[in-house]
């Protein structure tokens, strides 16, 4: 399945809801159309029905050669689940009788099939944006481009009601959109799992710090424009030869990092091979192991996101590890991290900070005083926490009427 933070947070939406008198119907894809079906953890929420409608991934299952009509694959690669969901989605409608229906992103084409669901059911129809759809170059495809602003302007002018993840992915949002109410857009943060991690915690073997070289990881996907890691990587490149790091006192884990090849091109290019390993994604639990043990976490968002905040930046403060943040002072991401108490942030495209900054970390890490999230920052961020928002909001969409 999916390794992204957001198919985890819908996943825990579904998981809690009950705890909240909500019975969550999930409608999703055949295993087979995900790039990924091998984590343990995305097993089906306990009790909580799940329909998988028929759908395929144009780029691995419908080219030849590798090669494949561009249209099948408008908005997305899954743009062929909409035939199978639709027609799914309503057999669920017709027999359960939901009271609400909810879309999530960032499959355009769920999107769409909430929009189908809506006209169909008249139901009303909650858009989990997230992060915005489009934005300033964004999809860089012309046609894509075009295709997303018009799938965006459909739901939000459609939708009853709009979510996303930050106070500033809505205000832009309601600047695109004047004419939109302004009690139709809510936030609800990204979180992390308390469940999970306690669930890993028992059974995690902790490793000896006192021995080797110090280990920074970064978990999940890595992307040239968004979280371009090519300013570290010449930071490195510059302290090796400075004499500052070396392979026996830093190794720096890029999990999952996506575009390996790219990557493992610039790492030798930049003489950096052996501090830097790019490593193959895992399973959840696993991950979250590894953060556990990690001497320190790295965390990149680049100035172009400052409206957004990963959704593994709760993951890294509730894992209780020093986080090094190579971001945009005055993004949303740095402000997270300096309310819940961390200060180890530098700018992701200014090399030279990135190399002092990254001294004084590692300093830090030395003197065991490099700041973690405070508790009170933790708790507040919880995906039950989340799922309690959600269910308010779903209560006031469905209105007084009895669920089933």
């Amino acid at each position: 399945m999916s390794r992204s933070s957001g198919a985890h947070r819908t996943r825990k939406f579904a998981q809690y809801l009950a705890e909240f008198g909500w019975e969550p119907l999930v409608l999703t894809a055949q295993p087979h159309a995900y790039q990924e079906y091998n984590d343990s953890s995305f097993t089906d929420p306990p009790g909580v029905i799940v329909k998988r409608a028929f759908g395929l991934d144009t780029a691995r299952q419908l080219a030849i050669a590798g090669r494949y009509f561009k249209f099948m694959a408008l908005p997305d690669r899954w743009a062929s689940w909409w035939l199978g969901a639709v027609p799914s989605g309503a057999a669920l409608i017709r027999r359960y009788r939901p009271q609400v229906i909810f879309s999530t992103y960032p499959l355009a084409t769920a999107h769409l099939i909430g929009l189908a669901l809506h006209k169909i059911s008249g139901l009303p129809w909650i858009a989990d944006f997230r992060d915005p759809m489009t934005d300033a170059g964004f999809p860089p495809d012309p046609t894509t481009n075009r295709i997303y602003q018009w799938i965006e302007r459909k739901t939000v002018q459609g939708c009853t009601h709009a979510i996303f993840t930050t106070p500033e992915t809505r205000d832009m949002y309601a600047l695109r959109y004047p004419d939109i109410p302004a009690d139709k857009w809510s936030i609800i943060a990204n979180g992390y799992d308390e469940e999970s991690f306690i669930d890993v915690e028992q059974q995690l073997q902790p490793v000896k710090r006192d021995r080797g070289p110090r280990v920074l990881v970064h978990s999940g996907l890595l992307y040239r424009s968004e979280r371009d890691p090519e300013p570290l990587f010449s930071a490195l490149a510059e302290l090796r030869r400075t004499q500052h790091i070396g392979p026996q006192a830093l190794r720096i884990v890029l999990r999952a990092s996506g575009e390996e090849k790219h990557y493992q091109q610039r790492l030798a290019a930049f003489g950096i091979a052996d501090i830097v390993e790019l490593a193959p994604s895992m399973p959840y639990r696993d991950a979250l192991g590894e953060m556990l043990n990690a001497d320190g976490l790295l965390l990149l968002q680049a100035a172009n996101c400052n409206h957004q905040i990963p959704a593994k930046a709760y993951e890294y403060l509730r894992a209780r590890r020093p986080v090094f943040a190579l971001t945009d002072h005055r993004g949303n991401t740095a402000t997270l991290l300096r309310e819940s108490g961390i200060d180890t942030i530098v700018d992701i495209a200014d090399k030279d900070e990135i190399k002092a900054g990254l001294l004084r970390f590692l300093e830090l890490l030395d003197q065991e005083k490099a700041p973690i999230a405070s508790d009170r920052a933790i708790a507040a961020h919880s995906r039950r926490a989340r799922t309690g928002e959600l269910a308010q909001l779903l209560d006031r969409i469905a209105g007084e009427k009895p669920r089933r």
